[in-house]
This record gives structure tokens, sequence and C-alpha cells, in this order.
């Protein structure tokens, strides 16, 4: 179906990383510790909670009329494509949806070359808006309740208005080539801290 973004927005070049989240919020939850890789195991709360509190923090030198949040499900999208519509954001397709896939390799880490491990970000190739790390390394937290997609075209949508699992979006460390489709989609428990697989990305959006 066709979407289209109607307000700017703001996003993330990083995946919010350890580092940062220890300045902000005073802990680090992850498992895989390294003060530039992901952070990670954190739950929809948490990584809402960072945005509430850069909120607080810098509520005197924000754009009139925008706010720190996690990103829609289709801001994600919009950013992580960059203008492509092949399967992969730097506008290739999979060679293959098991096993080592080259095309993948460039802009992610998964399965095939992570080593089971998160990796420090911006280390693969960024897509043709300067973002890092969308593709894999850690799935990330939308702000969208899950539900299936409308059938007709939409402006800047946000999901359904409520439901029971969140969106997560890009592939992550432990698993193949073919999650890594800038289309592919997860749904987790809001609460649910996902492991060492979950973390976020901060995206500055207009205040509804």
């Amino acid at each position: 179906h066709l979407v289209t973004i109607t307000k700017p927005f703001y996003i993330g070049k990083f995946e919010v990383t350890q580092s940062q989240y220890v300045a902000l919020m005073g802990k680090n939850p992850s498992e895989f510790v390294n003060q530039n890789n992901p952070v990670e195991s954190v739950s929809y709360y948490d990584a809402k909670a960072f945005c509430d509190k850069l909120n607080s923090q810098y509520i005197n030198i924000l754009p009139k009329g925008y706010k720190f949040d996690l990103p829609t499900e289709a801001q994600w999208e919009y950013a992580c494509r960059a203008g492509t519509t092949t399967a992969l954001n730097n506008g290739k397709n999979l060679t293959k949806v098991d096993g080592a896939c080259f095309n993948v390799d460039e802009v992610a880490w998964y399965e095939e070359n992570s080593g089971k491990t998160t990796h420090e970000v911006g280390q693969k190739k960024p897509n043709a808006w300067g973002i890092y790390d969308m593709p894999g390394n850690v799935r990330e937290w939308c702000r969208d309740w899950y539900g299936e997609y409308p059938t007709s075209e939409a402006n800047d949508p946000q999901g359904p208005d409520n439901g029971s699992k969140r969106v997560q979006r890009g592939g992550y460390y432990w698993l193949g080539a073919n999650w890594c489709r800038s289309a592919f989609r997860f749904r987790e428990e809001y609460y649910d801290r996902g492991f060492s697989s979950v973390g976020f990305r901060v995206a500055l959006v207009p205040i509804d």
C-alpha cells in the first residue's frame, strides 16, 4: 500500500549506544557490554523512558512543535529505505535468503558475519542518507501497536489505536539475510526486553 510522509522529522544517525544510555539513565542493561555498541535488552517502556527524559532535559532548546520519541513504523521504513525500492536499503536485492549474502554484508551485522554478538555502531556502510545499522545489529522499537497494514493509501500512519504487541523493525545479529529486508516486521510484547537482540533509535518528531 502507498504511504505518504507529510510532516518533516529527524532520526538518529546511529542506534542509541550504551554510553548514551548510561549517561542519561545511569545504568546499562546490555548483555554485550561495550560503550559504542547499541544498548540492548531494553523494553518498549525503557526506550520510551529514555525519550521522555531527553524531552525533560532539552525542553528549552527543542524546536517548536517537536519532541523526542520513537519513530513510527512508517517513519522508520522511510528513513531506512532512503528512496530505495529494493529489498535492501543499499539499493540492492538479496542474492539468497539463507547463508552468506554479499549485498547484506555491506550494510548489516547478521548471522553470517556477526559472530553472534552486537558490534559498535557505524561500522557498516550507511544508506544514501547517511544512516547506519538499520538492517542489522539490533532490531529497533517503533512507536506503533502491531497490526495489519491498511489496504488503502495512508498519510503519516501511526498504526492501530491499541493492541497487545509493539512493532520492531530491522534485522539483528542472530538472524539471516531475509530478516534484513527494509520491509521486514517484528512484533513483541511491549514489556519484553528481548534479551540482547532489541535496541532502539531516537527520532525528533512533530508533536501530535
